[in-house]
Order: structure tokens, then sequence, then C-alpha cells
């Protein structure tokens, strides 16, 4: 039986909790585990992310996706973005920090699920997720692989340049719009600072090149979002590296919010069967 351990979260008592979901076939002894990173202006529920976690529990292989703890959501409402004042005050290291809370949380709490097999703790990422959980492997020995779908190679290149760097400094925020909630979304200048007091570690170029375990980086060749020519630098930088091009598949490999099929789109059944294989071999 498939069971989902649904809106979990883990308190911390420095920092706001992360909300998470662990989903697995309670039959299997020894169960790899994946470990899943949403992008920008993502979450855990967004798509059909849960379509997917379902697809790997049935093939044994347990899922767990949460949500970054400053990416907009509460404990209350883990679906889109009710709290903009956390989304401000989100930036990469927080990512980073949070992944390896989540981590720390399944080695410990291992007993849980029925077993996780510690020893092939997996981590995905998409688009902006991609590049933490390439940071993430290249500094934790507990990661065995890592698998990017839409992954970016580059954080620097993604902020305001120009007169609109200038203007973010004087005011010290700026605002992106959701086109889907319509809502305004504040950036603080601390991300930006962030970023810069941290530059050297969160260059994905050096992580990549410094992960030696197995990498499979997934890319629509139809991604507006994410060029592809991103995954292919993310190929060449990494030793240990496979590279799949989903022809046709845009940066959400076809799903969208709501997701209202009780199917994956084909696309991301393609993803899917390409990670199984990869794990599996």
């Amino acid at each position: 039986m498939i069971v989902q351990q649904l809106n979990k979260v883990i308190y911390r008592p420095q920092d706001r909790p992360i909300v998470f979901d662990l989903i697995f076939k309670d039959t299997v002894k020894t169960a790899p585990l994946i470990v899943f990173c949403h992008g920008y202006k993502g979450y855990k529920d967004w798509g059909a992310w849960g379509l997917l976690a379902k697809a790997f529990a049935s093939e044994g292989i347990a899922f767990l996706k949460f949500n970054f703890s400053h990416n907009g959501g509460t404990v209350q409402q883990p679906l889109d973005f009710p709290d903009l004042e956390a989304f401000a005050q989100n930036n990469y290291t927080k990512e980073l920090h949070d992944l390896s809370c989540v981590i720390d949380w399944v080695i410990e709490n291992h007993e849980e699920v029925n077993a996780i097999d510690l020893k092939s703790i997996f981590l995905m990422g998409h688009s902006r997720g991609g590049g933490i959980v390439t940071i993430q492997a290249s500094e934790d020995i507990r990661v065995k692989k890592v698998i990017t779908l839409a992954g970016v190679s580059d954080y620097k290149t993604r902020f305001p340049k120009g007169d609109a760097l200038r203007r973010w400094k004087k005011d010290g925020v700026y605002y992106v719009e959701n086109k889907r909630t319509k809502q305004q979304m504040p950036h603080y200048i601390q991300f930006y600072n962030d970023f810069l007091a941290h530059e050297a570690r969160l260059q994905i170029e050096r992580a990549a090149k410094k992960c030696t375990i197995p990498c499979l980086i997934i890319h629509g060749d139809a991604d507006q979002a994410v060029s592809i020519e991103e995954a292919k630098k993310l190929h060449a930088w990494s030793s240990n590296s496979i590279y799949k091009c989903i022809e046709g598949g845009n940066h959400v490999f076809g799903a969208k919010q709501p997701w209202e099929d009780s199917e994956m789109p084909p696309d991301l059944i393609k993803v899917w069967a390409e990670i199984l294989d990869f794990i599996n071999n």
C-alpha cells in the first residue's frame, strides 16, 4: 500500500518550520529516498508533483517533498503564498540550510518509515532547486545521487542589473508579479547581499565540478524559462553525469497549476522513466 504522510512539520527552535510530505510503499523494507526541492515561486504541492511522488512510491522508492521555509507558504496554508514577508526574506543560503535540516530529519527519524535506506539518499531539484541540490550534493557525503529537472546553471546572472539593481539597492525591495496569483512578490535587498557574501559557495559551476557522485540532468528543449544550454553546461562540468533531453518539453514538462488530471502529463512520465532507470542502474 502507498502511504502518504502529508503536511508533516519539522519545527526548529531558531528557524521557521518546514512543511513536508513523505510518500512510500509500506511493504518495502529498504527504500531508496528521493528528496525533492521545488523552484522559484514553487511549492511541494504544485501541479503534478504529487502524482510524480506516488509514481516513485509505487516502484518502491520513497519520496519526500517539502516547502522551503521562506517560500511564502505557512504551516496552516502550505499552498501558494500567504506570507509574502517570509518570501521577501528568502535567499539561497536559507534554502541550503533547509535542505540540510530535512536530510538531518531523515537520518534521525528514518524508522518512522518502514525503513529508508540511508545509503541511498538522492536529491532532485526543479529549476532554481536544481542549483540548490547540486551545491548540497557537492558538500554532503550523505547524498549518493543528484537529479536536476530544468535546472539552472548560474544564480548571479538572474539578479537585476544596471539601473534596476541601483533602484533595488536604493529602495531596498523590488517586486515580481506572479502571473497566476496576480501577487506582487517582494524581494528584499538582503537576497542580493547574502548572495555576494556567499558567492563562492553559491557558484553552481564550482559545485558541479566538485561533485563526483552520479548526476542526471534532464531538460526540455522547448523550455522558455531556463535555456537548455544551461543543462549542457551542467553536463560538461559534471564528470559523472548523464544528460537527457525531453524533445518538445517545456519548463514544467507539461504540468500546470492546478493539475486536475489523474495521470501525469506525457513529458513528465518520460522524466519519471528516465529517473527510474538512473536510480535502478
